[in-house]
């Protein structure tokens, strides 16, 4: 199930009121309006993480993103994680200026990220930081406009960045921060701190994820083996799966390689996307799993005398995918960023278009009971109504003995 991911943005503009950046905040929850951090530490990792999973391209619609970092997340591996394009580190002023400091920040410069200087104040231990920064940040609030004046006199000499003026909150500070030299400005006066939230995908489902692509990009069994026996969870769910009765098989499997042998790449893909779609235990979503396999597997029963093999396994997870958005409550689009799909899946589920189209319709319709639309998606499709409530009482069947059997591994 989806995890909730929380950040609030606020913009950072230049003079003219055009945005320059945003500034990332860490947030608890979609409702909170400041930060109640009991970790810095924790705080930076989740603005990276949050950041990763949001995505920096929506998130930042091709800006800056400004982020605090206290000593030990500068000192991590996590600040990595984020390409240099897309960042600068705030230094925060409770960082003690060490040559370990120092020599980070040079390691860190050296591969592209950009650094600023947060509540700047005029110490003289801050001066050795002042040619390695790009930024500086002086929060205007706190201090008289006199004294802002004289930090940047001060700091010129040693520095060659540009200077953001925080908290600014009325049209006077910006003009007095504006006549000082200061080039971007941040505050309430241009706008307050945005929480955004969404929903992502949860380690073990990028686990079957990321297993899912490795079965269509590959033909080596040993390939997906490795991965597989790693993985205790999804060995045991597999093995039971394989001796289930729903799996068809006649033999009973007992390791890894033998339940692949068993059940091929098709029917593990298969398997998988059925783990990714009802792994929930919540009532109401148990239902729309069972929903959703029925929905697949009228779908395949359907394209039998129409395609191929192949299309067949792809008509079920038309069927078995059109419910996953409310199912993983991640947005299909999201979804299909991490598990890219062929074109007539993509057709059938994003634009209900394509040659798949018709028979996802047809299973919807046959859920409602919506004789109408039956009898026109079947002439569509060259099938009858008799077909259809045919394959719907097969389908139904076949569900309860996957949902009874199967999904037991899957919780």
């Amino acid at each position: 199930m989806g995890k909730e991911t929380f950040l609030a943005r606020q913009p950072i503009v230049d003079a003219e009121h055009r945005l320059f950046a945003y500034e990332l905040l860490f947030r608890q929850s979609m409702s909170a309006v400041s930060a109640q951090i009991t970790s810095q530490l924790q705080a930076g990792v989740e603005i990276i993480s949050n950041t990763l999973c949001l995505g920096p391209d929506w998130l930042l619609q091709g800006k800056l993103a400004f982020i605090n970092l206290d000593e030990a997340t500068l000192m991590s591996d996590f600040v990595c994680l984020l390409p240099p394009r897309h960042v600068v580190y705030e230094i925060l002023e409770t960082v003690a200026v060490t040559p370990v400091l120092i020599a980070r920040i040079r390691e860190l410069r050296q591969l592209g990220y950009r650094f600023a200087l947060d509540d700047f104040v005029c110490l003289d231990e801050y001066r050795p930081l002042l040619p390695m920064v790009d930024f500086v940040k002086l929060d205007v609030l706190e201090q008289p406009p006199e004294k802002t004046a004289e930090i940047i006199a001060h700091i010129r000499l040693n520095f060659t960045g540009q200077f953001i003026a925080e908290k600014v909150e009325s049209r006077e500070m910006f003009d007095l921060c504006r006549n000082c030299g200061i080039e971007y400005f941040q505050g309430y006066y241009f706008a307050h701190p945005e929480n955004l939230a969404s929903k992502t995908i949860q380690p073990g489902q990028l686990a079957v994820l990321e297993l899912m692509n490795k079965v269509r990009a590959c033909e080596d069994l040993a390939e997906i083996e490795e991965p597989l026996r790693r993985n205790a969870a999804l060995t045991l769910r597999l093995l039971r799966y394989a001796n289930s009765a729903a799996s068809g098989l006649q033999q009973h499997a007992h390791t890894v390689r033998q339940a692949l042998t068993q059940i091929g790449l098709k029917t593990l893909y298969r398997w998988l996307a059925l783990l990714l779609i009802t792994a929930n235990p919540t009532p109401t979503n148990a239902l729309a799993a069972r929903t959703a396999v029925t929905r697949g597997r009228i779908c395949e029963l359907l394209g039998r005398s129409r395609f191929n093999r192949e299309a067949q396994d792809e008509l079920f997870i038309t069927g078995l995918f059109s419910l996953a958005e409310p199912l993983m409550e991640i947005p299909l689009a999201r979804l299909l960023e991490f598990l890219p799909m062929p074109d007539p899946i993509v057709q059938a589920l994003v634009h209900q278009t394509g040659p798949y189209a018709p028979f996802l319709k047809l299973a919807e319709a046959s859920e409602r009971s919506d004789f109408e639309q039956i009898a026109r998606y079947a002439d569509e499709i060259a099938s009858s109504p008799e077909e259809v409530n045919l394959v719907q009482l097969q389908s139904l069947a076949w569900a309860e003995a996957l949902t009874s059997e199967a999904p037991h591994a899957a919780r």
